[in-house]
Formats: structure tokens, sequence, C-alpha cells
């Protein structure tokens, strides 16, 4: 099994554990909030359900990952991935939306809530989320799907401290007011936790360069190397969450093998930026070619090179 099909299979079984562990806190949350009246809990529940279908998606995405590619699909379903992160993101901010709504009515006119009921039932949500986020992060680093997830469950544990908060204020101070602030405050954890998710997706899915990556500098990199006359036509993009593919057209000197130019590319492009998905087209270039050119958000950026790696922008 290779190193991504283990880390795979790793991530599916932690979502596969937390989607039940969660599920489970939906159902006490609800049957809580109802018997309370807490608002607060409620939209804690209702938060926790919609974490429960985008932890769903989040483990469809890592099995549709695995799938071999296609003639149809030639990169397979690397991408189902990063579109399960951003219905995640969209799926939090309307939920979000819908929180903030129903906390602003009942800010009107609050309603009595069991205190004491609150209170037990957000501990155990408190305490079932804080495991979940556990597992989670462990296994979050390099993977926007599961970032995404441990985002949903992050929030749900802001979101049970903040209704154990408001149970303890209700029980020592009778200020019902807490239920509905809490259940605002819920909103806005929400919308900021979904900002980040949908940001990097849409990058992804635009086709951005990597954040993090200098591409002018992996240019300049590049036109440097021993040989090398002129890089054109370069593209950096990500596929999926740990996997950057880059595309060029290379020049080199008319006396230069080819073939031992474009390994020794490709070995320092895997080496020193960790890209392992190259496409480079090598040929020889006529004595005047010394021109690099790449292009970037809409803009152009030259670096002059010679066989000596003299290199400006």
């Amino acid at each position: 099994m290779s190193h991504l099909s283990a880390v795979r299979a790793q991530n599916r079984r932690t979502l596969t554990f937390v989607l039940a562990l969660t599920v489970a806190i939906t159902a006490v949350e609800v049957v809580g909030g109802l018997l309370t009246g807490s608002l607060a809990l409620l939209a804690d529940a209702v938060h926790m359900l919609s974490d429960n279908v985008a932890l769903g998606l989040a483990l469809v995405a890592v099995w549709l990952a695995g799938r071999p590619s296609t003639p149809e699909r030639s990169f397979g379903y690397q991408r189902a991935e990063v579109l399960a992160a951003l219905v995640n993101g969209l799926v939090l901010v309307g939920l979000a939306i819908w929180i903030f709504v129903e906390a602003w009515g009942r800010l009107s006119d609050p309603p009595d809530v069991l205190g004491g009921w609150m209170l037990a039932v957000a501990l155990v949500g408190l305490a079932g989320n804080l495991a979940a986020a556990w597992m989670l992060a462990r296994n979050a680093h390099g993977s926007l799907n599961m970032q995404a997830a441990l985002r949903h469950v992050t929030a749900d544990a802001l979101g049970s401290g903040g209704v154990v908060v408001a149970a303890l204020v209700i029980i020592t101070t009778g200020w019902r007011y807490a239920d509905p602030a809490v259940g605002a405050l819920i909103a806005v954890l929400v919308l900021a936790s979904s900002w980040t998710v949908l940001r990097d997706s849409v990058h992804i899915l635009l086709e951005g360069t990597p954040r993090g990556m200098d591409v002018r500098g992996l240019a300049r990199r590049m036109a440097g190397m021993e040989g090398v006359v002129d890089v054109h036509d370069l593209h950096v993009w990500t596929i999926t969450s740990g996997f950057v593919a880059l595309s060029a057209h290379v020049l080199v000197e008319p006396d230069d093998d080819c073939h031992a130019r474009r390994r020794e590319l490709e070995r320092v492009l895997a080496e020193e930026y960790g890209i392992e998905h190259t496409t480079l087209q090598v040929d020889h270039a006529s004595p005047a070619s010394s021109v690099v050119s790449i292009r970037r958000a809409g803009t152009w950026a030259t670096a002059r090179a010679t066989r000596n790696v003299s290199t400006e922008s």
C-alpha cells in the first residue's frame, strides 16, 4: 500500500468514527433542546446535524479520491475532496445565517429554560466534540478535506462551550437572554470558520498557484540550471490537497541531452519544491534563445538566464 493510500485509509477510519460520535451527540442535543426549551442547544444540535452531513460528504470524498482514473477522468476523482470542502463551507454559511435569525427573534422575548438539564446536555456535547476534534487534528495536516471537517467539529466544541456558559448564567442569575445571545455567538463563530474553507477551495478549483509557492523563484531556479536556456508556458496548480502539478516547456543547449536535463529538472522539482507530478517538454534551443517568461495572476514576469545562471526579474 502506497503512502497516499495509507493516509486515505486512516482518514476514512477517523471520519467514520467521528461521524458516528457526532450523530450520537446530535441526538442527545435535539432531545435536550426540546425538553429544556433552549435555543442555544437546538442551534448547536442543528449545527451538528449539518456537520453530520458535511462529515458524510467528506467520507464519500475520501472514498471517491481513492478510485482509479479513467479515460474520461484522467485524474480520477481527486477533486472530489475539494468539492466536498466547498460544500462544507457553503453549508456553514447557510447554517450561521439561520441561527442568527432565530437568535435575533428570541432576544425580544426569551422563553424560560431549564438551566440544570441544559448544562448537563451541553457538557455531554462539549466532551464529545473535544474528543472528535482531537482525533481529526491528528490527521488533518495536509488534507483540506480533513481540515474542513476539523473546523466543523471545532465550531461545534466552541458552540457547546458557549451553551455551558449560558446554562451557568441562567442557573446562577436567571438571566434568560443568555440563551439567544449564545445562539447568535455560535452563528458568528460558524461564519468565521467557514471563510478559510471557502477561500482555499475556490482557489484550488480556479487552479490558482499553490499558496506559499514562489513561482517566480521557481522559474528562476529552473532557468538557472546548467544547460537550460529558456523556460516558458510554466503552470503550477493544485489537483487536491498534497497533490501539486507542474507543466512547462523547456529549451536546452543545442548539444545538450534533453532526456538527462528533464530528469535533472524533475529531481530538483521533487526534492526542493515537493512537486512530483510534472509534465516537461524539453527541446533544443536556437543559439539566440535567452528569455524565460512566466505568467501568474494575469501579469507577465521575465527572467533572463544564461548557461552560468545569471537571472534577473
